[in-house]
């Protein structure tokens, strides 16, 4: 696992300096309007607002998007418009956007961060240890280094899986998570999903219909 540490730290400085992918160029210096993410996001609802929803084939639980980082929602999404990412529901979704639809979801999803309480692990499991290359960007216990990174703690450990497994396969096109993930085995994936899974977390639990019904 040292060699993936160094591998993940050299990446995050590479990714700092501007040569990795473009975190959503076209978005990120757009003003969100929560507001108006508010109002639109109801194209998200039909997955993600749905309690327990998962993906048909393979299957996997959608993952927790409520209070994920603003400027990695803007990542994600520019990424399925780009085809770096592939999901035949994303890739329609993620079209039909403009850059300021795309910000002003981020902004709204991104304003409903949950208080998150003292981690549960301290390191001694399988899946803390071999999570130390993810540290570097994902944080020791899950929650992001940086905004263009996802927070972990709290989201759906088998969409973890399922992300790693995309990234090993090509699916998801990332110098830096495939040379990673090119290194796990399917025992090593589950490890580290459960890992960070189990803490506490910035993400809701709530379904998105909660907070769109509500006063958020």
């Amino acid at each position: 696992m040292k060699r993936l540490s160094v591998l993940a730290m050299l990446s995050c400085a590479m990714l700092l300096l501007g040569s990795g992918t473009a975190w959503g160029q076209s978005a990120e210096n757009l003003k969100g309007n929560k507001q108006a993410g508010k109002t639109f996001v109801y194209t998200c609802a039909g997955c993600h607002g749905v309690p327990g929803y998962q993906n048909a084939y393979p299957t996997y639980h959608v993952p927790r998007i409520v209070g994920q980082n603003q400027q990695y929602i803007i990542t994600a999404l520019t990424e399925y418009q780009q085809g770096i990412r592939k999901h035949p529901t994303m890739d329609a979704q993620a079209e039909s956007m403009s850059a300021q639809d795309i910000a002003n979801i981020a902004a709204y999803l991104s304003s409903i961060k949950q208080p998150v309480t003292e981690p549960k692990s301290t390191g001694d499991s399988a899946g803390a240890k071999k999570s130390v290359a993810c540290q570097a960007c994902h944080g020791k216990y899950g929650i992001a280094v940086a905004g263009q990174y996802p927070n972990l703690a709290g989201q759906y450990a088998d969409y973890i899986v399922q992300a790693l497994h995309e990234y090993k396969d090509g699916q998801r096109q990332s110098a830096i998570m495939k040379g990673f993930a090119s290194q796990l085995s399917d025992q090593d994936m589950h490890d580290i999903a459960d890992y960070f899974s189990s803490q506490p977390s910035p993400l809701a639990k709530d379904n998105l219909e909660h907070y769109i019904q509500g006063s958020h």
